[in-house]
């Protein structure tokens, strides 16, 4: 019998599923991990971060851009617990990421030893699937249902503890094999039943004004191309969440943009509340799509329902027609079927209330979007970057001040995933190392992470990382000196009471030239295109620091705000 350690296998088990990149952080309990990971031929490309944490949102953008489960490393004890935000914020948005921590050896539980604490109930009831390995012989089915589970049905993250004494022990080289078909995302798809594919087409027949609100499950699945097909057979506007967005282009006749309380407007909210169907697709109908509920009302619409998650269908809704099953396989076959069904003939025009609504939203953003104000507006560096930035690149927003700016104002003009937020906890300080794992899973586009200070602050660390890899990324710092989204929340909801949401002002540009990066400071807006343009096109590493009206002064596209 041929026998390999376990940290070998768990080498040999990711190289097995076509792992390509690792990123991760070192300590002593990961040590025969990181050997093995040295002297084995395995085409694996380590990633050193800077931080855990950063490492899970890595993997999370990494994964989001490729289709391929993203894997992220870190040791016992503290590393542990740094790791959880990036893995929490990967399952709760449906995204495959392995999070692998190494642990005290299984001899030394119980004993006070440095770093010990439950790792398996700690990741529990964050993750899709969790397991400490506790026999070295166990790691290669352990890895094998870690594959699976990330792959198959709701997608999510999973958690695997590797401690000391396993990554030491022998395993049975035999046993070291894997699924292919688990190597990428979704795997194992299956379409919704044919008689809730029937409800779907007659209702949408039906139906005068529908509208379809698509969800980050319809880029999860890969639906682009059926969902547009589906819209224009039926005449259908579809409006996105924000992870949804990518679903269609936005520049699309049927398109109306993203709606909801973070990123609508007046003018799409009309459009959701004049609808006499909505199909939620691939989302979960969740408080800030729908406005708490109000968008579209409850009861007042007929609500068709598509999502892998059959729990998520019939839980904030009562639903005419439910359908569980892969996003794209079931587009596909509701396609299939309206097509020969006969009768009706394809609606091509969803009405003049879409088009006056889109001319509405564009004319109020423009006339923000060519203010020379200082501190200079949002809506200004929105334009600017539409006006410099190719329609492949990847923008990775975090989600305070950048988030609904983009996700109201940026035409994202080509389907597929090119816009990502963390949307699912909102955590700052995910932009800037997301931005790495995405340059990494796609190198040819051009990757751009856009922040609050406040964001900022929490991860600039991971500039050495940038410098280091050598990332053609550009960050763009928002800067006004405040925690933006509660100071606008103090506002509006509790009459201006401001306390302890104010930072000090500081240098980004100089902070980051420190750590190698070319940098800009922007407080002219007349200057603001062109810098970009440089940044962008500089073909290395580089920090634009934009002075920025705070967001409880400006005109931001949130709901609560504007009210």
């Amino acid at each position: 019998m041929n026998e390999l350690s376990g940290g070998e296998a768990m080498v040999r088990m990711l190289q097995a599923h076509d792992v390509r990149h690792v990123f991760g952080l070192c300590g002593d309990t990961s040590l025969p991990f990181y050997d093995a990971l040295y002297r084995l031929d395995h085409g694996i490309t380590h990633i050193l971060t800077r931080d855990e944490r950063h490492a899970g949102y890595m993997a999370d953008a990494y994964a989001r851009v490729t289709g391929r489960p993203g894997v992220c490393e870190g040791p016992s004890g503290g590393g542990a617990t740094y790791i959880l935000p990036g893995i929490v914020e990967a399952n709760e948005s449906c995204v495959p990421v392995l999070g692998i921590t190494s642990d005290i050896s299984v001899g030394g539980r119980g004993r006070y030893v440095l770093t010990e604490l439950d790792q398996e109930a700690l990741f529990r009831p964050l993750t899709k699937w969790n397991a400490v390995i506790d026999r070295a012989d166990q790691l290669p089915r352990a890895v094998r249902r870690a594959f699976r589970e990330m792959t198959t049905g709701r997608p999510g993250a999973v958690h695997l503890g590797l401690p000391f004494d396993v990554q030491k022990e022998p395993v049975d080289e035999a046993d070291v094999w894997a699924d292919e078909q688990f190597a990428l995302c979704p795997a194992l798809r299956t379409a919704a039943e044919a008689g809730a594919i029937d409800a779907l087409v007659a209702a949408l027949e039906k139906a005068e004004r529908p509208l379809l609100i698509a969800g980050g499950g319809v880029v999860i699945s890969g639906a682009m191309s059926a969902l547009e097909r589906l819209a224009e057979h039926f005449g259908m506007a579809v409006a996105t969440t924000i992870s949804g967005q990518g679903s269609i282009a936005e520049d699309h006749p049927l398109a109306v943009g993203v709606v909801g309380s973070n990123g609508g407007t007046p003018a799409t909210r009309g459009l959701v509340d004049e609808a006499d169907l909505v199909f939620f697709v691939g989302c979960r109908a969740g408080s800030v799509t729908t406005e708490r509920w109000r968008h579209p009302r409850p009861g007042a619409v007929t609500v068709a329902h598509l999502d892998i998650d059959p729990a998520v269908i019939g839980a904030n809704y009562p639903t005419g027609v439910a359908l569980a099953g892969d996003v794209r396989l079931t587009l596909e076959a509701a396609l299939h079927r309206a097509a020969h069904r006969g009768g009706q003939e394809p609606r091509r025009d969803p009405g003049p209330s879409l088009r006056a609504a889109l001319a509405d939203k564009a004319e109020r953003f423009e006339a923000l979007a060519r203010a020379d104000d200082r501190p200079i507006v949002p809506e200004r560096v929105i334009a600017a970057l539409q006006a410099v930035l190719p329609d492949d690149a990847v923008i990775v927003a975090d989600p305070g001040t950048p988030c609904p700016y983009f996700s109201a104002h940026y035409l994202q003009r080509k389907p597929g995933r090119h816009f990502i937020s963390n949307r699912a906890h909102g955590a700052l300080g995910y932009s800037l190392g997301a931005v790495v794992g995405a340059a990494v899973g796609r190198p040819k586009a051009k990757c751009v992470a856009v922040m609050g200070d406040g964001s900022f602050a929490m991860a600039c660390g991971e500039m050495e990382t940038i410098r280091r890899l050598g990332l053609p990324v550009t960050l763009i710092v928002i800067s006004n000196g405040v925690f933006g989204w509660i100071k606008a929340g103090q506002r509006s909801g509790f009459d201006g009471r401001y306390f302890s949401v104010d930072f000090g002002e500081s240098d980004h540009a100089r902070i980051a030239e420190a750590f190698g990066l070319k940098a800009f400071r922007v407080e002219d807006p007349a200057e603001l295109t062109a810098t970009l343009k440089k940044a962008v096109n500089g073909g290395v590493p580089t920090l634009v620091d934009i002075v920025c009206q705070p967001l409880h002064e400006a005109a931001a596209p949130v709901s609560e705000w504007v009210a």
